[in-house]
């Protein structure tokens, strides 16, 4: 027999959203929220109480650190990013973070494929010390000189797409690195501009969510959101999937390097800052997502990194 909280757990999103800006932070509230968390319906006016706090969820994020050991181009300094992660570090220990995930692009490209894994165990290195439970997702530039087994092997992620569950929610990692044939990339196979998610991996997917009563948020590289040349070119399939499942609060991608939001049915797509952009402590960017019990997510920004405020 289905319980009343499973029903409201599979029940949709209400489409209907007012945005708000305060304080240089932008507020989506649900005009009417139906909340897949399980939990009591809340309003995004209500304070959040410091034992909410204590009870919250919280991940590190950052993307696109493109590390290499090699000069600057154009407004790329790659080899500031182990500077810049060093910052981002000290801020998720002083917050106490569950969980940090990496969402692509952790390196770029060598000349070879000792010079790849040489920046791969640089920057991983410290990646690593963060914290025990760690997640990558797998960027363009992640194989461009490697291969995905190569990469993840050095990482020690055993592949590179998955879903877990921490504190009641059930994340879940993509992998857009695939040409539109199917093949995935590796050793410069591939045009950037031709991100694919496999037919494999969406039937997993699809299975994956059925099987799932918790809420979701999800994590991605390549944009799920646009058409353009930042833009899985089969994103609309995966977008199918997800808001079929009713639970996807929210997904979290990089790729093009600049702050953006935008909401598609009910599910909010957030692109996060490039680490890799600019020169000096001012250029980072990084962030600490905090999902509370009552499905009240914060993205709490740092440096060039837009916070973000939702009920999902």
């Amino acid at each position: 027999m289905t319980t009343e909280r499973e029903t409201q757990s599979n029940r949709r999103f209400q489409l209907t959203r007012r945005a708000t800006l305060s304080g240089g932070v932008l507020t989506l509230a649900a005009a009417q929220l139906s909340s897949p968390w399980g939990l009591p319906e809340t309003s995004a006016a209500e304070d959040i109480t410091t034992d909410d706090r204590a009870r919250s969820l919280k991940v590190g994020l950052i993307t696109d650190l493109h590390y290499a050991d090699k000069a600057p181009v154009g407004s790329r300094h790659y080899r500031e990013t182990l500077g810049k992660l060093d910052e981002a570090a000290k801020q998720f220990n002083q917050q106490n973070v569950d969980l940090v995930v990496e969402l692509g692009d952790l390196i770029d490209a060598a000349s070879s494929v000792d010079d790849e894994l040489r920046y791969l165990e640089t920057i991983n290195r410290q990646y690593s010390a963060i914290a025990d439970d760690r997640h990558y997702v797998l960027g363009n530039h992640c194989v461009d000189t490697l291969t995905k087994d190569e990469f993840l092997n050095a990482v020690g992620q055993e592949k590179s797409y998955k879903s877990f569950d921490r504190g009641g929610i059930h994340f879940v990692i993509l992998d857009a690195c695939f040409r539109s044939d199917g093949t995935p990339y590796g050793r410069r196979n591939f045009k950037w501009t031709d991100a694919n998610v496999s037919d494999e991996e969406l039937q997993w997917l699809q299975a994956d969510l059925k099987a799932n009563t918790k809420p979701v948020i999800v994590f991605a590289h390549q944009r799920l959101d646009v058409s353009n040349s930042h833009g899985v070119k089969n994103n609309a399939d995966v977008r199918t999937i997800l808001e079929s499942s009713g639970n996807v609060a929210a997904v979290f991608q990089g790729h093009s390097h600049a702050n953006d939001l935008n909401e598609i049915n009910g599910i909010h797509y957030c692109t996060l800052v490039a680490m890799v952009e600019g020169s000096g402590e001012q250029n980072n960017g990084y962030s600490v997502l905090e999902v509370d019990p009552k499905g009240e997510l914060r993205l709490s920004g740092f440096r060039k990194q837009t916070d973000r405020h939702w009920n999902a």
